[in-house]
This record gives structure tokens, C-alpha cells and sequence, in this order.
């Protein structure tokens, strides 16, 4: 807490802590080549693992509550898509579960996504398809070639019985050097992170570039500012996260 001190002040002193995070997300150069266009009713889905799921209640599924769309970006996104197409009657979910690889995606998809017909479907997947790889304990065995093929299989299937909505892609990410994320990830994650870039432009689906968001991110606060081990944001990071998504889907 004291470094995390001493850098804030010398930021405050030099004016650099002016960064906002619009800033920080325009410095990313994210690019909306695949602009999202939102029309009245839309269903939007949020989809992924643990950063997607932030602790949202289960028990219930009631669309733009603040109990089922957790306390990550997920939430963050969702107010500001509320709060800036408010005539449009949105109706926005999350559907994350922590610990979910691509695989486990697949097995809950018919209740937790296309029975909920959405128009949009925004999915951020990939970090335990690699992390637990490293499990000392009965490690995952998947690779890079099973989260491609697997990831391909699913949206090739939602395409198939959802063939208008649009998909948007989160890049996995992770923040080196903070606690989970030891020099043992690289470059094996990289991996991970290109196949996701290329199966979003392989199925024109907006790309979210979290790593590059969270690459530029550091370079104004420390990396344990914007996550507590490398791999959850902190309120921060969802933040940040939540303007990346809009930045990125041209809203």
C-alpha cells in the first residue's frame, strides 16, 4: 500500500493521475470496424467465466437487475448501455460462471443462451482454458488447439440456430507479475489470445483487445490498481473493461 501511495502522489505531483479512462482506452487504439447497432427489445447476453460472472445471483433472471448482472464490467457496461439507449428497452443478462472453460460453455448453452434468443452476444472465455493447465493437481488437459476448436464449434452452432445476432469476443488477458500471473504463463498465453483474435475475425465478430487495454492501463497506476492477481479486475478494471466494450462496439 505505501509504494501504491508514494506512485499516486508523484503521479498527482507531475498531473499524470489526470488520465481518465476514456484516455487510457483511446490510447489502446481499439478499433470498431464492426460497429453494433442496437435496436428496440434487443437481448443482450454477457457470457464467459468468473470475470463475467462476478459473483451474480443465480437464483434469479430478471434482465437489467443490478442482483443478476453481478458486480464486475458486465454491470458497469449495462449502465451505460441502460443509461445512453434508454427509449430502446433493452433487456441485458449475464450469464457467466467462474471456473468455465469452453467446453463447460457448451455444456449450458442451450439454457444459458439460446433459449434466451439474444441479439447480442458478447463472450469473454479463454483465461481457464489456459490457468488451469498449470493446476498442480489434476491439471486440465486441453490446449490451445482444443480451446480453437471448441470455441469455433460453439459460436459455428449459435450462428447456426441464431443466425442475426452479433457477436462480440473479448480477448483473454492477464496482467503479468501480479500474484497468479508468473512468467510461467508465457508465451503459451499469447496463444490463447491470438486464437481468440482470429476466430472473432473469422466470424466478424466485434474484438474487444482487453490485453492491449490493460498493457496501456499500467502505464499509469500500478498493475495490482487495476487487478488483485493478475487475472480479476478490480472495480477499476471493470471500469476499464466496461469502456473497452463500448469503445469497441462503437457506442
Amino acid at each position: 500500500m505505501t509504494n501504491r501511495r508514494n506512485f499516486i502522489q508523484s503521479l498527482a505531483l507531475t498531473g499524470t493521475l489526470a488520465i481518465s479512462l476514456p484516455d487510457i482506452v483511446n490510447a489502446a487504439n481499439i478499433r470498431n470496424n464492426t460497429t453494433v447497432k442496437f435496436n428496440k427489445n434487443d437481448v443482450i447476453l454477457f457470457q464467459g467465466d468468473s470475470i463475467t460472472d462476478a459473483g451474480r445471483d443465480k437464483k434469479e433472471e430478471e434482465a437489467n437487475s443490478t442482483h443478476v448482472l453481478g458486480n464486475g464490467y458486465a454491470l458497469l457496461t449495462a449502465s451505460q448501455l441502460l443509461l445512453k439507449q434508454a427509449s430502446l428497452n433493452l433487456k441485458i443478462y449475464n450469464k457467466g460462471i467462474s471456473g468455465n472453460k469452453v467446453y463447460q460453455l457448451k455444456e449450458r448453452w442451450q439454457e444459458d443462451c439460446l433459449r434466451l434468443k439474444p441479439n447480442i452476444l458478447s463472450i469473454l472465455i479463454g483465461v481457464n482454458d489456459f490457468w488451469h493447465t498449470l493446476a498442480k493437481d489434476n491439471p486440465y488437459k486441453g490446449t490451445v488447439e482444443t480451446y480453437r476448436a471448441d470455441l469455433r464449434a460453439l459460436l459455428e452452432n449459435t450462428l447456426k440456430q441464431l443466425p442475426n445476432t452479433k457477436l462480440i469476443i473479448g480477448e483473454p488477458f492477464a496482467v503479468r507479475n501480479v500474484k497468479a500471473v508468473t512468467n510461467e504463463w508465457f508465451p503459451a498465453f499469447d496463444e490463447y489470445r491470438n486464437a481468440a483474435k482470429e476466430i472473432a475475425s473469422e466470424f466478424k465478430a466485434t474484438f474487444i483487445p482487453y490485453q492491449q487495454v490493460f498493457d496501456e492501463a499500467v502505464k499509469y497506476a500500478p498493475a495490482n490498481y487495476w487487478t488483485g492477481d493478475g487475472v480479476h479486475p478490480s472495480l477499476a478494471g471493470a471500469a476499464l473493461m466496461a469502456q473497452a466494450w463500448i469503445k469497441a462496439v462503437g457506442n
